[in-house]
């Protein structure tokens, strides 16, 4: 593919697509896999950049997996607790679930590691999380800069918790990233005693750590918790459940129900539904808000859910606290584009510290199209403008979410130019050829 991708006006939307696996379950899944007792054959594995440097890590530390001839399901070999390679570098791209869980997983360990990523991984702050672990006694060292990657992990002298402590206590900040509670509560069953997750002030993004909560559960720990406060994670190993399938990635499902509300509809997308364990099937609500009419149903043992507009000939304008859904947030500052006064979405404080400053990023590039954007610390406001500008050369700052909100402007009849269109591979290395597939030229 080239460096940029031209996208002709569309008059429309309407069609079915098949979603592919969840990147938040899929890398959960794989590490889980790895550190149980037992085989776990995981069916429609997300096939993208962030699970194929998870993938090779879990190899590079001494986990044995297979894939299946001519489909995304893997069969991985657990290795019953700690990484059997001691001595291992790690690159791990952009990756940032895996970048987390595998800090954590690797400093209780007890190996020698290092783990490192590209520039921008470089800049995603991790120091709350390496703060958290060095409290369970973890030794943890900045290669760069502090508090940000490179790590350099080497064995603990002791523990923490050792003696007469009845079990070890850790407290991690929750208003940066919940990936680093994540990457604790995978992890703690390796230290093979009860842990105490505390969380310091307000937990962001916490339909994430409900994905890891549950799927924690199927793999036979059951975590324990006060809230979102406290979180006890039992002396208890991961057994693998045998057969595991990954969801469809409702956050991918946010362009194509977006695209049945702009582009009239109806759009289904398959693979994920109203009993999903991801926390962005909210973004249907929003939708819901904003004047869409939103379906869900099953056929056979396929979930889905289907969008087209409502009544009224325009989308209406919201305001949303958007801490339950902030990956299918960003769809919604598109879709304010064609609302019908100013969308203001809050407490997306996240953005700043994802594969780009998201708030940025998005403000910069909605005012090309001709939006008036006020960005804040922890929310953006868009009004859209009359007409749209057309022709627009879109940037994408190496996010897959970008380029793919961003394709939907499209729907608004006016050609957009797309740079670096194959930084979608990082989660939907499929998708201009799915979201052509609905749209009506």
């Amino acid at each position: 593919m080239s460096e940029f991708l031209d996208l002709a006006p569309a008059r429309g939307a309407v069609g079915m697509v098949r979603l592919p696996g969840s990147k938040s379950i899929s890398n959960r899944i794989l590490l889980l896999s790895a550190l149980a007792e037992g085989t776990t054959e995981v069916r429609a594995l997300l096939d993208s950049d962030d699970t194929r440097v998870m993938l090779e890590a879990l190899k590079a530390l001494g986990v044995e997996w297979s894939r299946h001839p001519d489909s995304d399901d893997y069969r991985v070999q657990g290795v019953g607790g700690a990484f059997p390679v001691k001595r291992a570098a790690l690159f791990l791209g952009n990756a940032g679930t895996a970048f987390r869980s595998l800090t954590a997983a690797c400093a209780l360990a007890g190996g020698e590691y290092t783990l490192s990523g590209v520039p921008r991984m470089h800049e995603r702050p991790i120091g709350d999380l390496v703060d958290a672990l060095r409290q369970l006694g973890a030794n943890i060292e900045y290669s760069g800069n502090a508090g940000f990657p490179p790590l350099a992990i080497s064995p603990p002298s002791a523990w923490g918790g050792e003696g007469d402590t009845p079990h070890p206590t850790v407290t991690v900040k929750g208003n940066v990233s919940s990936q680093y509670l994540t990457g604790l509560l995978l992890s703690a069953p390796l230290l093979g005693r009860e842990v105490e997750v505390r969380v310091n002030g307000e937990l962001i993004s916490k339909p994430y750590v409900e994905i890891t909560l549950n799927l924690m559960k199927r793999f036979g720990v059951d975590v324990r918790r006060d809230g979102w406060q406290s979180f006890r994670v039992p002396a208890a190993k991961y057994k693998s459940p045998g057969e595991i399938a990954v969801e469809g990635d409702a956050s991918s499902a946010s362009y194509f129900l977006a695209a049945g509300a702009i582009g009239h509809g109806p759009v289904r997308v398959e693979g994920v539904g109203r009993n999903s364990i991801q926390g962005d099937v909210r973004f249907a609500e929003a939708l819901a808000r904003m004047g869409a009419e939103i379906g869900f149903g099953r056929d056979k043992s396929t979930e889905w859910i289907e969008c087209r507009l409502g009544c009224a000939d325009k989308l209406h304008a919201i305001e949303l606290d958007c801490n339950h859904i902030p990956d299918a947030a960003m769809t919604l500052a598109i879709l304010a584009l064609f609302a019908d006064g100013a969308t203001t979405l809050k407490n997306i404080a996240s953005w700043r510290v994802k594969e780009t400053d998201r708030i940025a990023a998005m403000a910069t590039e909605l005012r090309k199209l001709g939006a008036t954007v006020e960005e804040g610390a922890d929310y953006i406001k868009v009004i859209p403008p009359k007409t749209l500008i057309s022709g627009a050369a879109i940037d994408t700052y190496d996010d897959h979410r970008m380029a793919m909100c961003f394709s939907l402007v499209t729907l608004a009849g006016i050609p957009v130019r797309i740079n670096d269109p194959k930084c979608v591979n990082k989660t939907f290395p499929t998708y201009w050829e799915a979201f052509a597939s609905i749209t009506q030229r």
